[in-house]
């Protein structure tokens, strides 16, 4: 299964959720924010299957001042 993740091309041997994909990129469950095919998705809805070639952005909070 192919994704676009934050503009580069991602590609998976099976389906994959939100939790999969952080992993994948080796990032935290916390202090993110995933939008699938330009719609934020909820983190009760991790658990969904991220359908092929969908274009993914995934946000990590920054702490700064």
């Amino acid at each position: 299964m192919e994704l676009t993740v934050n503009g580069d091309t991602v590609v998976f041997d099976g389906p994959v959720d939100v939790p999969a994909l952080l992993a994948h990129l080796d990032l935290p469950d916390t202090g993110v924010a995933v939008a699938v095919n330009g719609v934020v998705r909820p983190k009760t809805r991790w658990d969904e299957e991220i359908s092929a070639y969908a274009e993914v952005d995934v946000l990590t909070a920054v702490q700064g001042g």
